[in-house]
């Protein structure tokens, strides 16, 4: 029953994160996506301390952003890139009920199986830069859908570069973690 009612939430976070404007960012944060997943926006019938904890978690989440970009045909972490996944890594030191998915993926160029093996390599770099942040690895799960779920339709070097991309999707196991 609870897992249902978490996935209920994370598909009305993805309703309405998908349908807002995404704010203007500069600095570190540039190119970062609100974070969708388990946490975030509250629902309908929700107590008041449940609205506020998800509230401030989804303030922070948005603050950090969601997802990293990557070179063509690589998996090392920029510095922009590192500096995301410090923050996200600090959420995730501060409550300690968050556990991640990391979403590797690629642009279409290449066969369907490299950009597979190429969007899981992007996601344990991730995974690898978290632990190494001092996260335990049991909290962390990747997975790679290599050019199977682009983020930009097109076939430019704007949309590929969008597409080049690890995602970190948080799930909440409890509230006020």
């Amino acid at each position: 029953m609870r897992l249902s009612s978490i996935a209920a939430l994370a598909a009305a976070v993805l309703l309405v994160v998908g349908c807002q404007t995404p704010p203007e960012r500069s600095g570190a944060a540039a190119g970062s996506g609100a974070a969708a997943g388990g946490a975030g926006v509250s629902g309908r019938g929700a107590t008041d301390g449940v609205d506020r904890m998800a509230g401030t978690l989804s303030e922070q989440l948005a603050q950090v952003g969601d997802r990293v970009f990557f070179a063509f045909d690589q998996y090392a972490l920029t510095p922009e890139a590192r500096g995301t996944i410090e923050g996200q890594a600090a959420l995730l030191s501060r409550h300690s009920g968050i556990t991640v998915r990391i979403e590797g993926h690629a642009d279409e160029r290449g066969t369907r199986e490299y950009n597979l093996a190429l969007g899981d390599r992007r996601a344990h770099a991730v995974k690898d830069y978290m632990v190494a942040l001092g996260i335990s690895p049991g909290r962390i799960t990747t997975t790679s859908y290599g050019s199977e779920r682009p983020a930009v339709l097109g076939s430019n070097e704007q949309a590929w570069a969008q597409n080049r991309r690890a995602v970190t999707v948080v799930f909440t196991d409890r509230v006020g973690s």
